[in-house]
């Protein structure tokens, strides 16, 4: 499962429980229930405006518990160390910003390429092969040198095999050229589309033309 996967289920998760917990509060706030005349479960704290979330009791449990405020200090600190965690993990890239480039003719001259604009090339390459709907390309840190992490989307019916070797004698070679490699690691991950059923004439007709009884 990749990263943005992972991002995109835990900030779904978090924003509908966050959500749901924001509409109980406010029906409590509001006075919906004795409005409407529903009747809230009896361990609801917010299930009328003069009905505080937590209660006194609850808040006061174990105040004078020589654990307790330990207790929630470290849990504060540990919420605070993963949310930055977290954080700084979505702004670090997973591979290099820059990348080196060889410069046979000029010894003296360090050029070095952005590397969203050799991503870029190689998907347009991956995209311009035959039976190819979608694709895209990161270029990731590897123990010895760096590697390219690709993922293609192919037509229905497409064959996996004829395109893993049109990608390594395409956009993978053209990639490890212009860095000047001698070998690129890849990793190629082929999704096949599911093919779309037929329509035939006399089926368009029938569903776009209601039927009068």
């Amino acid at each position: 499962m990749s990263r943005g996967t992972v991002n995109r289920l835990l900030l779904g998760v978090v924003g509908a429980v966050l959500l749901a917990a924001g509409v109980l509060v406010l029906a409590g706030g509001l006075d919906l229930y004795g409005r409407l005349g529903a009747d809230p479960p009896s361990w609801w704290p917010a299930a009328s405006p003069g009905r505080p979330v937590v209660a006194a009791a609850s808040r006061t449990r174990w105040a004078h518990e020589s654990w307790w405020w330990p207790a929630v200090i470290a849990g504060l600190v540990l919420v605070l160390a993963g949310t930055a965690w977290w954080l700084v993990a979505q702004l670090r890239r997973s591979g290099p910003a820059t990348v080196a480039l060889p410069t046979p003719g000029a010894p003296g001259l360090r050029l070095r390429l952005r590397t969203r604009a050799l991503e870029e090339v190689v998907e347009t390459g991956a995209v311009a092969l035959p039976e190819v709907e979608r694709a895209g390309v990161r270029l990731v840190r590897g123990p010895r040198r760096p590697g390219l992490r690709a993922a293609v989307r192919m037509t229905p019916g497409g064959d996996p095999s004829a395109l893993a070797e049109h990608f390594e004698a395409g956009p993978r070679s053209g990639a490890r050229a212009s860095l000047g490699l001698p070998e690129l690691p890849a990793e190629l991950r082929i999704r096949v589309a599911a093919a779309r059923p037929e329509v035939t004439g006399r089926q368009h007709r029938r569903s776009g033309r209601p039927r009068v009884v």
